[in-house]
């Protein structure tokens, strides 16, 4: 197994090596994912997978957090060079290898895009990569014919501090009320605040900063180095993918001032 860098990551993933003799000859693509309860996809518990390169710790890690290899394409069948071929062949080669095993699968295929977009946003999956059916392989190169479509969601935040950067606002600390309310972190948003709105926003924080953080629990280093702490009364509205499983959000990005809500008008979804 070769990780996208080129780095061979066969000893990282010992529970998928039984798929090597289920096909003769054949070059298979897809992403590991390691699933949670629920049965979505988790990065923030496939990040303890991803590294290791000793087979003892690997092995004790595949059996209690298995990984399942999603296999999506098929570049070489018994000595054939496959990328040539459009993608709905390569994919009816792939399917007729029947490649279900107990850590690996075939995931389907939908021809409906909206209709597929609308379920990856209820089941609060990623996204989806819509394909050309008629698309060669093109190996290492990005291309039109694949276009991968994130799903995002919108939320209210109340905001807590902010964290200056190259700009006077490099980054925003929100998070939801709890019933003391003190503020559930919930992270830090640096994307989609412009000039207006950091004026708009430094108009409303400058006047309630406050020397103790309004948040319960203890933030990221990372995110409180010079942070400026403000009373929280603001609330926001923020696009973002995610959230990780301690309820941070993923790719978060300013969207508007909510002047019109109270903080305790703020859930956490």
């Amino acid at each position: 197994m070769w990780a996208r860098s080129g780095t061979e990551i066969t000893i990282a993933y010992p529970e998928l090596a039984r798929l090597g003799g289920t096909v003769e000859d054949a070059v298979l693509d897809g992403e590991v994912v390691l699933l949670d309860e629920a049965g979505r996809p988790s990065f923030t518990m496939l990040a303890e997978r991803m590294h290791v390169r000793e087979k003892a710790r690997a092995a004790r890690l595949a059996a209690s957090i298995p990984v399942t290899y999603m296999i999506f394409d098929l570049l070489r069948l018994r000595g054939a060079d496959l990328t040539g071929w459009p993608y709905h062949e390569r994919r009816a080669a792939l399917e007729s290898l029947a490649l279900a095993g107990p850590r690996w699968t075939v995931p389907p295929t939908f021809s409906d895009g909206p209709a597929t977009y609308a379920a990856a946003q209820e089941n609060q999956l990623e996204g989806l990569v819509a394909k050309r059916l008629d698309s060669i392989y093109r190996p290492g190169a990005r291309s039109g014919d694949w276009v991968k479509v994130k799903a995002e969601f919108t939320a209210e935040f109340v905001i807590g501090g902010w964290r200056p950067g190259a700009r006077k606002i490099g980054g925003l600390l929100v998070g939801v009320p709890g019933p003391d309310g003190r503020l559930a972190f919930r992270g830090r948003v640096g994307g989609g605040i412009g000039a207006a709105a950091e004026r708009a926003l430094l108009k409303q924080l400058e006047p309630r900063r406050d020397p103790q953080p309004p948040f319960a629990d203890d933030i990221p280093r990372e995110d409180a180095r010079g942070a400026i702490w403000v009373r929280p009364e603001i609330v926001v509205e923020v696009k973002y993918g995610q959230r990780t499983p301690d309820g941070r959000l993923r790719f978060p990005r300013f969207l508007r001032l909510r002047p019109d809500m109270r903080p305790e008008d703020v859930g956490d979804a």
